[in-house]
Order: structure tokens, then C-alpha cells, then sequence
């Protein structure tokens, strides 16, 4: 996939911009707090419309009243993707057809982003791994969004009834909560045994020394409707006492593992680094797999704290895929590795223009 044609209004310090980005795309230059994450922001808002950030709508409004995002798409499923966000209402449209679901909205336009804090899928909480994987497999497969809506509203109401007390009406929704959540398990099982090569073959690649090994932490029993009955049975004393259903799929992890020893509590900075970058690399043959198309990379400052030799080897893998576009932030040209052969952009205080 690639954007023939970005447009992006009120969205946060930029200034309003219509601009074509060349198919292998660029690098975008500047100081910090002059916009460059904002545009990668804006250029990712239609994968999943919403900030890779977190960030609600109405903290990425630059100036009232909202803002809008518009791609023009080549390789996609649809010629065009766009929100427009009044204040208080988000408007979808795809193709020029409003959408009224997020559900078939999401995954039109796919891109992947590595951000400085993404380093978290390897130093950070198992929170942050979950997430990661429930993007990829609902981005891959709309089925697998679809279990995730259903589990999480399952598991609302049931922890709802938890709190209050009312056991009865909690055990009501355990068949929700086995049909959908052994789905996901399924799903994550199966998306792991085959990532798994990968994430070692992608470690090496990287520089790093050791076995690398990728595995998923969870009952296993729950990959099936069936064995949900007996967990949650053996479980609901605990659930009690905490109010909360303590066993399922919005409890596992992804274990990241070299030689034997988990990278979150004894991996080393470039390490951990590796890892996360790993995890976004088949975060790409994942989605490329599954929708038969090349996702676009966006990369915030990827090749900081990462020494000479890592920059070589990143770089160089980066631009193996020829029709990938690919869009990097640096704070100057000279921090990037010198094989990394892309046009650039200029972004000073929210404004965009080539070098």
C-alpha cells in the first residue's frame, strides 16, 4: 500500500497540508516539538482511526472546531480513507461512502509504527503485549475482531456482577466468555507457532547473540469452549474476593526469551530494543499474509540508542521489501545509517516542505 495523496487539516501543531509523498517514501527532518511525530500520527490515524498515541480525539485538535485526515491510496482494497472529527462526532468515510461501523472501517489502510515507547512490548507490562497482539490478529482478520468485541462486553458484564455480588447473574455470561475467548486463544496460539521462527530469525538479523525464543503464557485448556467451565469454577472464589474475573486471554502474555532468559527482566537496552523492532517486522509479514498487500512502516527516531552496526543491519533489512514505503523521523540527517537512501521533508513548527 502506498499514500499517493495525504491530506490532514486541524490535526495538532501542523499547519494544513495537501502534499503527495513519493511511493518509497522519505524521511522527515526536524528539531523536537516541530511536528514530525504528529505527521506520522496523522499518516496512521486511518489503520485503526484513532491515535497510535492513546490519545483521545479532542486532544489531537489543533484549533477548533476538529480536524481531518484524508489518504489517497494506491494497492488497497478502497481508492481513498478518511475522518473528519467535528467536536464532538467522528465521520468515516471509505471510498467516499460513509461507514457507520468501526468494525468494517479498520484495516482499509494498513500501516505499521514503531515509536520510542514501543520498546515496552519488550521491557514493559504484558498489557502492552496483548495489545500489540490483538491488533495484528484484528487487523488480519475481521472474525478475530468481531471475539474481541464480544469477549470484552462479556467480560464487562461479568466483572460488573462480580462487584456487586451477584454471582448468579456473573456465571450467566461464563458461555459468552468461553466462546469468545477461546476463540482469541486459538487465534494467538496459532499466530505464535508461526511467528515464532521469525522473531528468531529477526533477532539475529539485528546483530543480537543467543537462542531467541517466542512462546504464549496462558491456560492452555481455554483454547476451547469446553475447558472454560472447570477454569472458571476452579477461579470464582478469587474472582469474588477481587471483583474481577481472573483467568482468560485478557490475562496471558507474550514471553520474549533469549537463552532461556526473559528480555523484560533480564534483557539488556539494545536487547529489549531488538526485540520490540522484531515484533514490529512480523507485525508487517503478519499483515501482509493476510491481506495480500505491503503495509507502509512508519518509524519515529527507530535507529536511536541503537549503535552502528545495528543501524546497518535495520536499515538494510527495512529496505529489502522494493515496494514498501517507508516513513522515518531523525532529529538531523546525519543520525541515520548512510545505506538509507530515502527523499526528505522538512518539518519546522508544524509546517512541511521538501529539502
Amino acid at each position: 500500500m502506498h499514500i499517493r495523496r495525504l491530506v490532514a487539516r486541524g490535526y495538532r501543531n501542523l499547519a494544513d497540508l495537501d502534499r503527495e509523498p513519493p511511493p518509497p517514501g522519505l524521511v522527515l527532518l526536524g528539531a523536537n516539538a516541530q511536528g514530525k511525530t504528529n505527521l506520522l500520527e496523522a499518516i496512521y490515524y486511518p489503520v485503526l482511526f484513532r491515535s497510535f498515541r492513546g490519545a483521545a480525539d479532542g486532544q489531537v485538535v489543533g484549533s477548533p472546531p476538529g480536524f481531518s485526515v484524508e489518504l489517497q491510496i494506491d494497492g488497497g482494497p478502497t481508492a481513498s480513507v478518511a475522518a473528519t472529527y467535528s467536536g464532538r462526532k467522528k465521520r468515516i468515510t471509505i471510498g467516499g461512502e460513509e461507514v457507520t461501523r468501526l468494525s468494517d472501517s479498520v484495516g482499509h489502510w494498513l500501516a505499521v509504527a514503531f515509536l520510542p515507547a514501543d520498546v515496552g512490548l519488550a521491557s514493559g507490562p504484558a498489557v502492552q503485549r496483548r495489545q500489540y497482539l490483538d491488533r495484528v490478529l484484528s487487523l488480519s482478520d475481521r472474525r478475530y475482531l468481531r471475539a474481541l468485541t464480544g469477549y470484552r462486553a462479556a467480560l464487562g458484564q461479568r466483572n460488573s456482577a462480580l462487584r456487586q455480588g451477584r454471582i448468579e447473574v456473573a456465571q450467566a455470561f461464563n458461555g459468552a466468555l468461553a466462546t469468545a475467548g477461546s476463540a482469541l486463544v486459538r487465534w494467538r496460539l496459532d499466530w505464535v507457532n508461526s511467528a515464532a521462527e521469525q522473531f528468531a530469525a529477526e533477532l539475529e538479523c539485528l546483530g543480537e547473540q543467543g537462542e531467541a525464543c517466542l512462546w504464549y503464557r496462558g491456560r492452555l485448556e481455554l483454547a476451547e469452549a469446553a475447558g472454560w467451565e472447570p477454569v472458571l469454577a476452579e477461579s470464582l472464589s478469587d474472582d469474588q474476593v477481587r471483583g474481577m474475573t481472573t483467568v482468560g486471554p485478557h490475562r496471558d502474555d507474550l514471553v520474549l526469551e533469549v537463552n532461556g532468559r526473559r528480555l523484560r527482566d533480564y534483557g539488556s537496552t539494545g536487547q529489549q530494543r531488538s526485540a520490540a523492532i522484531a515484533l514490529k517486522l512480523i507485525e508487517i509479514t503478519s499483515l501482509r499474509r493476510a491481506r495480500d498487500t505491503e503495509p507502509a512502516l512508519l518509524l519515529d527516531d527507530v535507529f536511536a540508542e541503537l549503535d552502528g552496526e545495528r543501524q546497518r543491519r535495520l536499515a538494510a533489512r527495512l529496505l529489502e521489501a522494493g515496494d514498501r514505503q517507508i516513513f522515518i523521523t531523525s532529529p538531523r540527517r546525519d543520525e541515520l545509517p548512510a545505506n538509507l537512501d530515502l527523499p526528505v521533508w522538512v518539518v519546522e513548527d508544524g509546517r512541511v516542505r521538501e529539502l
